[in-house]
């Protein structure tokens, strides 16, 4: 049974980029099976920067589903549209999901330790943490773990991942949102150390987690934009330190 209280409700969002073959099935999956909970939820498109059908799919499913609401912002920014997600979400809880990815087993399980008394803030779907089972090719998995020990290791933070999948109480971290610097790919790894560093909780559950289709983006690429990214958000939140 769904771990909702009476009056609580959920957002799905849903970054989408050049997404128009996934999107109607994710979406459609989602809904169907959120329907069965019978509460409140909402599923938030967020095209950003398409340049396929991705914005007109996203409208043709908000206008077949009363729950679904498309929004779209000009550049392909996968932090920006989790930013905008979220602060357009109205759900006592948010999830975000990938078009590639999603779990509503994970949903419920982390909305369950989230709701008991002095629970976490956000619980991420972890694919390095116990229970986890990764299946990608060994180069993603050797840049998650690269990545993860650079978080742990130069940053202090708690839990074992920050990307993908993840649920947030909304009232705990909207604010945090509406301050966090950075888009791309460090939205989510901002929002999940200032939430820390803020004295609220995290949490994770390891997921499995099964490639639909192929890294969109190369490597090494990856790596050195993420390196980059990384220094930069240590020297901002050192400044803030220092500041405060």
């Amino acid at each position: 049974m769904p771990s909702l209280r009476a009056g609580e409700s959920v957002s799905v969002v849903f970054p989408a980029y050049q997404e128009e073959a996934l999107l109607p099935t994710a979406v459609g999956e989602v809904v169907t099976a959120l329907r069965t909970w019978h509460a409140p939820f909402e599923v938030i498109v967020v095209e950003n920067g398409s340049k396929d059908r991705t914005r007109e799919v996203s409208e043709t499913l908000a206008a077949q589903y009363p729950e679904v609401r498309a929004l779209s912002i000009s550049t392909a920014d996968y932090g920006k549209a989790l930013r905008e997600g979220l602060l357009h979400a109205t759900g006592t809880y948010v999830a975000n999901f990938d078009v590639d990815l999603y779990d509503l087993d994970f949903l419920d399980d982390a909305i369950g330790r989230m709701a008991v008394d002095d629970g976490p803030s956000i619980v991420v779907a972890t694919k390095r943490g116990e229970g986890a089972v990764d299946t990608r090719h060994w180069t993603r998995r050797v840049v998650t773990g690269v990545f993860s020990t650079m978080l742990k290791v130069g940053f202090g933070l708690k839990v074992s991942d920050t990307h993908g999948m993840k649920v947030m109480r909304r009232a705990d971290v909207v604010e945090t949102a509406r301050h966090c610097l950075f888009g791309t790919d460090l939205f989510d790894t901002e929002l999940v150390l200032r939430t820390e560093r803020a004295g609220l909780k995290t949490g994770e559950i390891g997921v499995t987690i099964e490639e639909k289709r192929p890294a969109r983006t190369p490597i090494v690429g990856r790596i050195a934009r993420s390196v980059r990214g990384l220094g930069t958000l240590w020297l901002a939140l050192r400044r803030e330190k220092r500041a405060g």
